[in-house]
């Protein structure tokens, strides 16, 4: 059981400054709003629960639990387990925030990374027993409230109400003032000169050539220091107008800020149904709209980009038959387009059912890290990504999302997202490489895709909201 309240219609980014009060902002932001894909934003705060994993060790608000990683997150969401409310629309209560690239390794056999920076956890998520869902095309909000960590039904239901009260009651108060402080110019590195870069794409061809992978996805690391008080959801507004995407996302834990404006799903789980909604091609778009759709029919027709597609494709539908029901495993889209404010993407959709008895932790073990962002074969690829990139991808290229307490879920691939600590801002950008690969139009094409979440920390008004 849930306990609901419509309030008045809200703007999200007005919700989500409201709720900046509390601790553990979550906002996962439908900020381009889709037909399918960009159809709801949830917003909540101030959580009841925090599971961690760092370096193999789960904690419960920083207590340790025992078992493997997936299987502690699974005992720790048990008791908050609902049924499923297929009129209720988002989640009726659940763990919102991001899995790690480098959980890879807890998962799989592969080569630990050389360097790591240690910002980001392997696993964080917060647990809310209060949500805000705003329904964009029917311009309805939603509050929903499951009364949790209380068990007992009467204390449940006197906590449910309590926080809707609370919650409406800070929604319908004025936002804090912005921030005065004027954005600074930041100064970027890069873990890659252009020649290393090039050099890289170069040795992934010759492990192609080797018969060792078919395509590995590389990527440049790009980190600057940031100025005292930097201003976390200062940046997600500019970048969320710079760059809206069906996948934007903003986190506020602990010394940790994520600012994502990714356009791909990794996974969703309704009932037992599965999605996954890989990424493979891009071009850069241009403001002339006759040259624009020039561009966008001849990815289309691209074979290198069809190619690269069409084998993460493959791999994926390996990735679902490992937890699907034996022939449920669909491909309804192949190479299908999809545009963005700034680059055409072609973008295939893998469905499948999940096997009776199985759950999202199950399909997270035996999906994760997404095919599209490493390769194939993935686990030869992801040693050959370490390899090369020398550093841990810590958050980029991980999931970031929510796992309802009724058992459903829905993540994005953390690629156009910056993560930030009080110090330091990094920012990744890769492509997949195969063997028809040119080094430069590769390199070229990570800087497309770091343009427009650079240009959100611009000091000037074309970055502002």
């Amino acid at each position: 059981m849930v306990w609901t309240r419509e309030i008045p219609s809200i703007d999200p980014i007005v919700a989500a400054a409201r709720l900046s009060r509390l601790p553990g902002l979550v906002f996962l932001d439908s900020a381009m709003q889709h037909q399918t894909l960009g159809r709801v934003s949830v917003l909540a705060a101030d959580p009841f629960g925090r599971f961690r994993l760092r370096d193999g060790r789960a904690t419960l608000d920083g207590q340790p639990l025992e078992g493997k990683p997936l299987d502690a997150l699974r005992t720790c969401l048990a008791p908050y387990r609902l049924p499923p409310l297929p009129e209720l629309p988002g989640f009726p209560g659940a763990a919102i925030g991001y899995f790690a690239y480098d959980l890879g390794r807890e998962l799989e056999r592969v080569v630990p990374p050389p360097r790591r920076a240690g910002l980001t956890d392997d696993i964080a998520l917060n647990l809310y027993d209060t949500l805000l869902v705003i329904e964009h095309q029917h311009d309805r909000c939603l509050l929903v409230a499951t009364g949790f960590p209380e068990i007992d039904t009467a204390d449940r239901e006197a906590r449910a109400l309590a926080r809707l009260d609370a919650f409406a009651e800070l929604l319908e108060t004025r936002e804090p003032e912005p921030s005065s402080e004027p954005f600074q110019a930041l100064t970027w590195h890069s873990n890659f000169t252009r020649q290393s870069f090039e050099s890289a794409v170069e040795k992934v061809r010759d492990y192609i050539r080797a018969g060792d992978i078919y395509q590995a996805n590389i990527a440049q690391r790009f980190s600057a220091d940031l100025p005292p008080g930097f201003d976390g959801f200062a940046l997600y507004q500019r970048l969320r107008a710079t760059n809206p995407a069906t996948f934007g996302a903003y986190l506020a834990f602990d010394e940790l800020t994520v600012a994502s404006s990714s356009p791909e799903r990794f996974v969703t789980l309704r009932g037992r149904e599965v999605e996954t909604r890989p990424i493979k091609g891009t071009v850069r778009r241009v403001d002339d709209p006759d040259q624009d759709a020039i561009l966008a029919r001849a990815l289309q027709q691209n074979p290198k980009e069809r190619a690269e597609n069409i084998m993460i494709v493959d791999l994926l539908r390996n990735d679902l038959s490992r937890v699907c029901e034996p022939r449920s495993v669909r491909v309804p889209v192949l190479c299908g387009l999809e545009s963005y404010a700034s680059v055409h993407h072609l973008v295939s959709v893998v469905t499948g059912t999940l096997r009776e008895g199985a759950d999202a932790f199950d399909l997270i073990e035996k999906t994760f890290p997404g095919g599209s962002i490493t390769g194939a074969p993935k686990l030869r690829a992801m040693d050959i990504i370490t390899e090369i990139e020398g550093d841990a991808r810590e958050l980029y290229c991980g999931a970031i999302g929510a796992i309802g307490f009724d058992g459903s879920m829905d993540t994005s691939i953390a690629i156009r997202t910056v993560f930030m600590d009080r110090h330091q801002a990094v920012l990744q950008a890769g492509g997949g490489i195969t063997l028809l690969s040119e080094p430069g139009p590769e390199y070229e094409e990570t800087l497309t895709k770091a343009a427009r979440v650079f240009a959100a920390f611009e000091p000037d008004e074309a970055g502002a909201p």
